[in-house]
């Protein structure tokens, strides 16, 4: 009767989105769902029709979920490839556009998905709201002993944001052609819809400039996109309805400009590419007018070559100790009333944004840029914090939100995934609430290099992408891990590579022995957090070694997080987890005699072996804290004062790496005290 009720209760009402049955794997969770009864079940016949006036890049979209679809499935689906003349009404599957979308800020991404027992209709007024909700199509695939079916469903959704990015840092280490396009097909699988191109650093200067050739040719070492490669880059995004845009970032972090133009820096040369990672001096000079003409033919290239209206200047972290200690400077600065370097770089902003504005773009930059001299069309990258997005809000500046998405920092994902760039108790009106655009997620590349980089950005940014579209109350943080696991598996059929090069730097960290030992380890450690990675006395630059344990190691490790679920859970009263517990910790005790064997094989992983000691000893005092527990006895002094020593010392970190599973010891062990 209960279940009959529940079902009744889809059925005839719209749901809230927190209600989402358990067996549906979306993410993000779309806005609006009505569950009914029944299933859509795929067969050898299922093909696809797509009708109105939508842009022709849908149907190569269309046809890329269609081989996923049977790529899923096995099904040997008889339509190849979709094109205009794909627009049976007799398609089990019917996709409706109203018109062409265009791959701008603001664009309708909104759809309708109805799946019946015999039909799926798929409804919007651009195309890319219909790839938004091919991507749910493909997220609502179920199976189960005898067949593959989509559950009966009603789907209206929309996004909560317009901007929903994610930057990847292709300077500090540079990232091929092939690790964007593979993230790029991540980033339209949850709906993300802003890729943020950091293109100049210290480090690297990345772009192919006909202009200023000296830039690449000198700033890059070799490694630059060429004019065909971003235009192919940019196609590609298109096609997946993803904005791309650029950051050169002036007037700081601009180190490898000047080794082909040394004249324009603030101070005399010569200069070498930056190979260390840090905030450093060199800095453009913005008192002369050469640096401006420069920039006026430098954005000229640069505008033609990246077609969305938005350009990133950065803006950030000038330490302006150039501009300091330069006496022309300084002068400057007296006989134009300007009294400090923020003033100064807010005159070189005005200037460099008047060249934007000239070649028909809007300047977006880091939260130093804002002034209120600057146009209200400028957008404000926020690394502060929400406070200073909603400042900048309340001057009528839109911003988008970086604090608190910087997945470079090794943060778990539920985290960023609680982190709103509106949030409930914001004091916005809500005029004021629509100048927050969204936000991005931030790769920064000092300790990612093309093999791991996406252990890095997924599956966090996932969460992340549910964050900025879903609704605000969608914060089941459980649900999300649900949720999460489904999709990080997905990924892999575009090409993400955290799982299985995971593997791979495993073997070669074993000189391709056994990892079985290794594995199970580096299952509950993670790399050190925010950015202390800088202070273990190893000295980082950029053609280090980046093949270490700490760099197959992954953030917000399952294993470990699983453990701590699982500890709180018996600790809160479900005693029945007692077995679970007491098996994890017996594999985790018998680990180190097994892994000693291949350390003494491999000396590059002899230094995580206090680790691997340390989890055996953390798992036979959990094991003893059971037992303990169990027979309702009070531990002994001396026993007490051991433990509090041994949790103390699994707390270090070795190897840039520390344990994951030593507060939920910690927790078992103050139960016991108790």
């Amino acid at each position: 009767m209960k279940r009959l009720l529940y079902f009744a209760l889809f059925i005839l009402i719209l749901v809230s989105t927190t209600m989402t049955p358990q067996t549906l794997n979306l993410l993000p969770v779309p806005e609006k769902i009505t569950l009914g009864e029944g299933n859509f079940v795929l067969t050898h016949s299922f093909d696809i029709s797509i009708k109105g006036n939508p842009d022709k890049r849908i149907y190569p979209y269309a046809t890329r979920v269609l081989r996923r679809l049977s790529g899923r499935t096995g099904l040997f689906f008889p339509q190849d490839f979709l094109t205009e003349k794909s627009i049976e009404d007799t398609a089990d599957c019917i996709i409706s556009v109203e018109q062409p979308g265009k791959v701008l800020l603001n664009e309708d991404e909104s759809y309708s998905l109805q799946v019946f027992s015999n039909k799926i209709l798929l409804k919007s007024k651009t195309d890319l709201g219909a790839m938004r909700g091919m991507e749910t199509l493909l997220q609502l695939l179920q199976n189960d002993d005898s067949a593959y079916f989509l559950p009966v469903v009603s789907i209206d959704d929309k996004p909560r944001f317009p901007w929903r990015g994610l930057m990847i840092d292709a300077c500090r280490h540079f990232m091929p052609v092939e690790v964007i396009k593979r993230n790029l097909d991540a980033m339209a699988a949850v709906k993300l819809n802003v890729f943020h191109w950091h293109l100049s650093e210290d480090q690297g200067f990345r772009v192919e400039c006909k202009t200023f050739p000296k830039l690449h040719q000198l700033g890059s070492d070799g490694m630059f996109y060429t004019h065909a490669q971003i235009k192919e880059i940019l196609a590609y995004a298109e096609d997946r309805g993803i904005r791309v845009i650029p950051e050169f970032d002036i007037p700081g972090h601009s180190t490898s400009w000047f080794v082909g133009y040394p004249e324009l820096a603030s101070a005399p040369g010569p200069y070498t590419i930056e190979r260390r990672w840090g905030v450093f001096d060199p800095t453009f000079n913005p008192t002369i007018e050469e640096t401006y003409k420069f920039f006026d033919a430098f954005f000229k290239e640069m505008c033609e070559l990246f077609p969305d209206e938005y350009m990133h200047i950065g803006g950030d972290e000038n330490n302006g100790k150039q501009w300091n200690q330069n006496e022309k400077i300084q002068a400057f600065m007296k006989e134009n009333g300007i009294k400090s370097n923020h003033d100064l770089q807010t005159l070189f902003n005005k200037r460099i944004s008047a060249i934007l504005t000239k070649y028909g773009k809007k300047m977006i930059g880091w939260d130093e840029i804002l002034q209120p001299e600057l146009p209200k069309n400028i957008v404000i990258q926020s690394w502060r914090g929400t406070e200073a997005l909603a400042k900048a809000a309340q001057q009528g500046y839109m911003g988008i939100l970086s604090n608190g998405y910087y997945i470079d920092l090794i943060q778990p994902t539920d985290y960023h995934y609680l982190n709103d760039p509106v949030p409930a108790d914001s004091k916005l009106s809500d005029d004021e609430k629509k100048f927050v655009l969204g936000g991005e997620a931030t790769m920064w590349a000092e300790f990612v290099v093309p093999e791991n980089v996406d252990s890095r950005i997924w599956p966090r940014t996932a969460a992340i992408a549910e964050r900025f579209w879903s609704p605000q109350n969608v914060r089941d943080v459980d649900d999300m891990y649900r949720r999460l696991d489904r999709v990080n598996f997905q990924l892999e059929e575009l090409g993400i590579t955290n799982t299985k090069n995971q593997e791979m730097m495993l073997r070669r960290l074993t000189n391709n022995g056994d990892c079985t030992a290794l594995n199970i380890l580096v299952d509950v450690i993670e790399p050190v957090k925010i950015y202390t990675r800088h202070n273990y006395g190893v000295k980082y630059y950029s053609y280090s070694p980046y093949t270490r344990v700490v760099d197959a190691a992954v953030p917000d490790a399952p294993e470990a997080r699983k453990f701590r679920k699982l500890v709180d859970e018996f600790l809160n009263g479900k005693k029945e987890l007692k077995n679970k517990i007491t098996a994890q910790l017996t594999l985790w005790r018998n680990n180190h005699e097994k892994l000693a064997k291949t350390i003494n094989l491999s000396p590059i992983i002899k230094e995580i072996e206090p680790l691997s000691l340390n989890l055996k000893l953390l798992s036979e005092a959990g094991l003893e804290t059971l037992s303990l527990l169990d027979k309702k006895q009070k531990p002994k002094e001396d026993w007490i004062k051991a433990t509090d020593k041994l949790l103390l010392e699994a707390k270090k970190s070795y190897g840039q790496t520390e344990l994951m599973i030593v507060s939920a010891v910690e927790k078992l062990v103050n139960e016991v005290k108790k």
